[in-house]
């Protein structure tokens, strides 16, 4: 585990050829299969090529979680989880949203030039007011103006998305747009860093990995929960005996060996020939994970029992940011008339 005070010169500070890039997580609590694959590894892989800033966002999951004591330990959580999993805070800065205020006060500034039509057309608004239609506040629609000062506020000119998620970041394009037509040129348009993240299916082998569905594989869940959730996991639903030939193109236990192993496609040869049975598939899979994350859930339990630790980690990267949001917000504030 890497030292949990900021490193002198720190990764912002200090003069680097590589491009900035951003990216914001929300506070979810330790992660599942799905939040490792889909961006994780990507975060700890990107860190070596690019000055990278993560952030952990709170503020965006105060639109649907009003627990205070909760979303305080889901904060704690994802922290613990995105450094026992590989993020190194002298290659990367991992902060807290709301350690940093200037985020908020660019996000009102954007809203002023950001059209209400813009917000209201975008797939996740529409998305969360039917998924939590008692409790669609102002916070979901003005979410992607946030999302947008997150990113800008450090003039980041690069994002890691997965290619389905690209629609999102052109909002804050837009955004950037708008604010240069009228201020004068200020920020960079964001691009996206493609990754090839996979969309993970859940244990129901149908809907998106999500612990609020349910279907999620928890990776620092005791060892007995990890192999139960595995074993619960929809295979190919037209095999019915263990004699049946089986197609691993649709099987979601055999679609999640490509990521544990290097032999998936003899694992997929026995499926078709069925020389392998789909509980045979399944214990092979949960034995791979929990070897896979071994260390990484020690690293995790021993930084839960240390959160000054955590909190020192967070601190010292929202400090390394500060002098770089703070120059932002004083450019932004003078182009804007408010000096």
């Amino acid at each position: 585990m890497t030292t949990e005070t900021a490193p002198a010169p720190s990764p912002v500070d200090a003069p680097t050829s590589r491009p900035r890039i951003f990216s914001g997580i929300q506070p979810s609590g330790a992660p599942h299969i799905g939040n490792d694959l889909g961006a994780i590894r990507n975060y700890v892989r990107l860190q070596w090529d690019y000055e990278a800033i993560y952030c952990i966002v709170d503020y965006h999951a105060l639109t649907s979680l009003h627990d205070a004591d909760r979303l305080r330990l889901q904060t704690r959580e994802m922290a613990a989880a995105l450094l026992a999993l590989g993020l190194d805070p002298e290659r990367c800065t991992l902060f807290v949203q709301s350690h940093r205020p200037e985020h908020t006060e660019l996000a009102w500034l954007l809203m002023t030039v950001t059209p209400v039509s813009w917000l209201e057309r975008t797939p996740t608004y529409k998305e969360k007011k039917q998924n939590q239609p008692e409790d669609v506040n102002h916070g979901l629609l003005s979410y992607p103006v946030l999302q947008a000062a997150d990113i800008i506020i450090y003039k980041a000119s690069l994002v890691p998305v997965g290619k389905d998620q690209a629609a999102h970041l052109e909002l804050s394009r837009e955004i950037v747009r708008s604010f240069n037509n009228r201020y004068g040129e200020t920020f960079p348009e964001p691009l996206a860093v493609h990754t090839e993240a996979p969309i993970v299916l859940g244990t129901d082998g149908v809907r998106k990995m999500s612990k609020s569905i349910g279907n999620a594989i928890d990776i620092f869940a005791p060892e007995e929960d990890v192999r139960r959730q595995i074993m619960s996991m929809v295979t190919d639903t037209r095999r019915i005996l263990r004699t049946d030939p089986g197609r691993p193109d649709v099987c979601n236990v055999c679609q999640l060996h490509r990521s544990f192993g290097d032999d998936y496609e003899e694992i997929w040869e026995g499926e078709r020939t069925a020389r392998t049975g789909c509980v045979d598939t399944k214990k092979l899979l949960a034995e791979r994970v929990l070897r896979h994350y071994a260390e990484p859930r020690e690293r995790y339990r021993e930084l839960m029992a240390d959160p000054k630790r955590i909190e020192r980690i967070l601190d010292a990267g929202a400090e390394r940011v500060r002098p770089i949001a703070q120059a932002t917000m004083a450019e932004v504030r003078e182009k804007m008339g408010l000096r």
